[in-house]
């Protein structure tokens, strides 16, 4: 995932227009009738799902202030990228691929994993945590520990 010539970094320079559009996305219900474009010429489009998640994240990290960096990410990564995905380091992926808990190939000598993959297994990391997390404040709860 390193940086090519096709990276592009907006910063958030016409505030109060982004602002305006926040606030716009925000009051429209997500999915109940595709977004459409429209350009310079009249000419109208619908915005495929992912565009459209796209143009929500940016508008939404804009607004905040902060830049965003747009980026093709290849759909199959070196352990090195994966890693720097999940943050974790390299050493710790391959030990994650050697569990088999993330499935991979090996083409030559180097380890090949899908981008769809890593992402998966972020999600349900990030579940795991979360269950993990929710039933540690449950017992503590029952337990009385939070009682004065």
């Amino acid at each position: 995932m390193r940086a090519t010539a096709e990276d592009r970094t907006l910063l958030p320079e016409h505030r109060a227009e982004i602002a305006h559009l926040r606030a716009l996305l925000d009051r429209v219900e997500h999915g109940s009738e595709p977004a459409i474009l429209q350009g310079p010429d009249g000419a109208t489009e619908v915005l495929p799902t992912e565009v459209y998640e796209a143009l929500l994240v940016v508008v939404r990290a804009l607004s905040e202030g902060k830049a965003v960096t747009v980026a093709p990410v290849h759909t199959t990564l070196t352990t090195q990228e994966a890693a720097d995905l999940l943050g974790v380091s390299r050493p710790t992926f391959v030990k994650i691929l050697e569990r088999r808990e993330i499935p991979h190939t090996r083409p030559g000598r180097h380890r090949r994993v899908l981008l769809t993959d890593v992402l998966e297994y972020q999600s349900l990391r990030r579940a795991r945590r979360r269950t993990g997390l929710d039933e540690l404040v449950r017992s503590t709860e029952e337990s009385g520990l939070y009682d004065d």
